[in-house]
């Protein structure tokens, strides 16, 4: 670690980011059922969180593409199931993504704000209308069937294998030149193309990596789903879910993602077991309170507690009073001191 020149703070905060990812390994050895299904579903979308967070953090562009591309993986993994190892589908869901990614960056980073919001999650649609009519002109079915025999630890040490190396990434990036132009972008694109950065390209390249990321995890999990059709693969309901679980936890760190994603799930899993009907409304809701209540996220309140805590450690202690030995009534009375003659 000392050759990365990493400061004690970044040694101190990478130790504990690999004993926890270690210790989150054992899951499946002591778990299984419905808690093994609950940590997929975390593992599963702490990595869709924090592949968004990579380009929306720093450059606080809200992309509302991530179910396009979970969904190209998902449907490169079932298109080709049946004629190439796995493996290979995994290798071909990145570079599917990586390709779109690019096209789309090419053509729609170069505006910002609410332009690009709207493309964003009109992008998922765009796909999912295309990907139907494919099904329709080749004569397929609504929907394809991946077979593959995996088990429920399988899936979860996938994923969270996934997990770990787009936290590593980020970390990398985040200590780089590219980390560093995308910080000028977040706060001000204009500033940055003053400074001389390529703010088109580095964008590009960001929006390239993330959207990478969210195809892998779309074939990792296709054939736990068995079955892929376009409303399930593309869903906007999906893209949503991933923003509000890196909002809740926080934008501004990269393990800011994790803090959300655990509480969600939970509360989520309790949402479709007694209010299936209302599921896109309390999403909404969800939204609003995280939006209106903790706009810096759950790690924004942590880092705000232990600020709070070592300003008062810092602060110098208050002067003890004066020992008051005087009687009451005594102060009022003048001081007569007699002349020496």
């Amino acid at each position: 670690m000392k050759s990365l020149n990493l400061s004690a703070v970044e040694r101190r905060g990478l130790l504990i980011s690999v004993l926890l990812f270690a210790a989150a390994a054992l899951v499946p050895l002591i778990a299984d059922g419905y808690p093994l299904q609950i940590g997929i579903s975390i593992v599963l979308y702490a990595a869709l969180a924090t592949s968004w967070l990579l380009f929306s953090g720093p450059t606080n562009y809200i992309a509302l593409s991530t179910a396009a591309f979970f969904g190209i993986g998902m449907y490169t993994a079932a298109g080709g199931i049946d004629l190439v190892p796995y493996p290979l589908l995994i290798v071909a869901a990145a570079i599917a993504g990586a390709a779109l990614a690019a096209v789309v960056g090419l053509a729609t980073l170069r505006v910002s704000g609410v332009y690009f919001v709207i493309f964003s999650l009109g992008l998922a649609e765009l796909v999912r209308q295309i990907m139907t009519w494919l099904q329709h002109v080749l004569g397929t079915m609504s929907g394809l069937y991946v077979t593959i025999e995996r088990s429920e630890p399988m899936y979860y040490w996938q994923l969270l294998a996934l997990a770990a190396v787009i936290f590593a990434v980020g970390w990398w990036i985040g200590r780089s030149r590219l980390g560093f132009a995308l910080r000028i972008i977040g706060n001000d694109e204009l500033v940055a193309v003053h400074c001389g950065i390529n703010t088109a390209r580095a964008k590009v390249v960001l929006f390239v990596i993330s959207s990478t990321f969210a195809s892998v995890t779309g074939a990792l999990v296709a054939p736990r789903w068995g079955y892929v059709e376009p409303i399930v693969a593309f869903s906007p309901f999906l893209s949503f879910q991933v923003v509000i679980m890196a909002l809740l936890g926080g934008t501004h760190r990269l393990w800011g993602p994790l803090l959300g994603v655990i509480p969600f799930v939970l509360v989520w899993e309790l949402i479709a077991i007694y209010f299936p009907n209302q599921t896109t409304l309390l999403l909404g809701v969800c939204f609003l309170l995280i939006v209106y209540v903790i706009p810096n996220g759950l790690t924004g309140l942590v880092e705000d507690a232990m600020n709070r805590r070592r300003k008062h450690a810092a602060a110098p202690p208050a002067a003890a009073p004066l020992p008051l030995d005087i009687p009451a009534g005594a102060a009022a009375q003048p001081v007569v001191t007699a002349d020496k003659k």
